[in-house]
């Protein structure tokens, strides 16, 4: 688990400074985004990858990895987005957001930690197919709990959907990071 724990902060890092360079190139415009905006440019990303899975090719040159990245990015978005409650089109200070961001991933962190003892690092056998299979799924249920304005009857709440695609994500950046999947 130290192993899995190292690598999950290391491209937790390559993710954070990617997003703090894009706060700082572009302030935080993305605080007018609501969920399903969010839900939205997580979809497209997803898809991204699932059809250059399935195509073999890209015509774009960006990485997978760049994708997995802006997955990570954009969960985080749709997290900090609901601890604040409020759509805004305020400019947070870049030491502000990098607060929220450290927040944010401190617990995801300790939920992927808690999961990832019950299930004994099964995400290490995955497919990359995979991660993007369930990537697509439960953004596609987030779409509804949405369309129920966000009230479900037994299943979890956007947020955890969101908490489940950052840490697939950094999943799939460790195991391309390892290079037993394609980046």
């Amino acid at each position: 688990m130290s192993r899995t724990n190292e690598q999950y902060d290391q491209a937790v890092k390559s993710c954070k400074d990617i997003f703090l360079k894009k706060a700082r190139d572009y302030g935080t415009s993305w605080r007018v985004l609501r969920p399903i905006s969010v839900a939205d440019q997580l979809f497209i990303k997803a898809q991204r990858i699932r059809t250059i899975q399935e195509t073999g090719s890209q015509r774009v040159g960006e990485a997978i990895s760049g994708e997995f990245i802006a997955m990570v990015n954009y969960g985080v978005i749709g997290l900090i987005q609901s601890s604040l409650r409020q759509e805004s089109i305020e400019d947070l200070p870049v030491e502000v957001v990098e607060k929220h961001y450290d927040d944010t991933i401190s617990m995801v962190k300790k939920i992927m930690q808690d999961k990832n003892h019950d299930y004994g690092e099964a995400w290490r056998d995955m497919s990359q197919e995979s991660f993007a299979d369930i990537i697509l799924m439960k953004l596609l249920r987030v779409r509804q709990i949405l369309a129920n304005e966000g009230k479900t009857l037994i299943s979890e709440g956007v947020d955890s959907n969101f908490v489940d695609i950052v840490n697939y994500s950094l999943f799939a950046l460790i195991l391309i990071g390892e290079g037993r999947h394609a980046g």
